[in-house]
């Protein structure tokens, strides 16, 4: 068994390599040879402390990831966030690799959503609306704008001292911003990207503007919710994997037909269209599949043994 560690992993791991391994993942998502396995939604003693077990296989890589949310850390002076990646060998059924992935994961979930706003917004997007103000939404703000020409980026959160150091944090990032609240902020963007563990909706569906590309990073459980359903009615809808989507995802909340939820996969190979014009409003919702943290962890162990010669 070989260990990459956390400072190891978080050392290696890079926006690129992120994007490179989402797009990945979600084309291997829709193929006949992959599985995406019901993700184990589980707590430790606490019922507070929480974790999610996700596995997955293709035909030529199998794993799972143990992801643990666990909120008194920052008290210890830990992260509330934790992950760890596992991968097998499949000739032999043992664990191959594990790789300690707490900062990984958040460069994974942000790639996703850049993979997904470079085929569903518009080319011109210049302004993000970022709801939450924690250690997630630094990495989507920072991934989306490496792909669409963000000036601009209006944060929404409760808390105004959070808000405040959330926006000198993307200042160090070279991103100008400003707090806003949830109507003017949605009614500005051009992009409206949420990344909470909310369990009702952020903001009302009519403040969205024709053209806007909306994605909701934080739903990954049964009862959270972001996005308000009502947007669904008027706008294209997509998803990382539609069953888990509609189970654990922004999709649980949705009645309508299932038949219009497209899995960006599809979108990828050309066997799907994202964006048709510039006024479609377009939703991408991210439930996060385990085929996102084997690729990318593919990719580290590459990188790993590359700078090991």
């Amino acid at each position: 068994m070989k260990f990459i560690s956390e400072e190891q992993s978080s050392a290696l791991v890079t926006h690129e390599l992120a994007l490179s391994a989402a797009r990945e993942a979600l084309i291997a998502a829709v193929s006949d040879r992959a599985t995406v396995f019901p993700a184990v939604i589980a707590h430790g003693s606490q019922p507070h402390n929480r974790f999610t077990v996700k596995s997955g296989s293709t035909h030529d890589l199998a794993g799972l990831k143990v992801g643990s949310f666990w909120p008194g850390n920052p008290d210890r002076g830990l992260p509330r966030h934790n992950s760890i990646t596992l991968l097998f060998d499949q000739d032999v059924g043992r664990i191959e690799w594990v790789i300690e992935s707490g900062v990984v994961n958040a460069y994974r979930t942000a790639a996703v959503d850049a993979v997904a706003a470079d085929q569903l917004a518009r080319a011109d997007a210049s302004t993000m609306a970022i709801f939450g103000a924690g250690n997630q939404a630094l990495y989507e703000c920072v991934a989306v704008a490496r792909i669409r020409p963000i000036q601009q980026i209006l944060v929404v959160a409760r808390d105004a001292a959070k808000a405040a150091t959330f926006v000198a944090q993307l200042a160090e990032h070279g991103l100008a911003a400003t707090k806003a609240d949830p109507q003017d902020a949605c009614e500005q963007a051009d992009i409206v990207v949420t990344a909470t563990p909310a369990r009702t909706p952020l903001f009302e569906a009519d403040w969205i503007k024709p053209g806007t590309y909306v994605a909701g990073m934080g739903s990954d459980a049964a009862g959270k919710q972001e996005l308000p359903p009502a947007l669904f009615d008027r706008a294209t809808i997509f998803c990382d994997l539609p069953q888990q989507s509609r189970q654990i995802g922004e999709f649980q909340h949705y009645t309508g037909d299932s038949q219009r939820l497209t899995a960006l996969g599809h979108v990828l190979t050309g066997d799907a269209k994202g964006r048709t014009s510039p006024d479609e409003i377009t939703v991408f919702d991210s439930s996060g599949i385990a085929l996102q943290d084997l690729y990318t962890a593919r990719h580290l162990v590459a990188a790993f043994e590359a700078e090991r010669g």
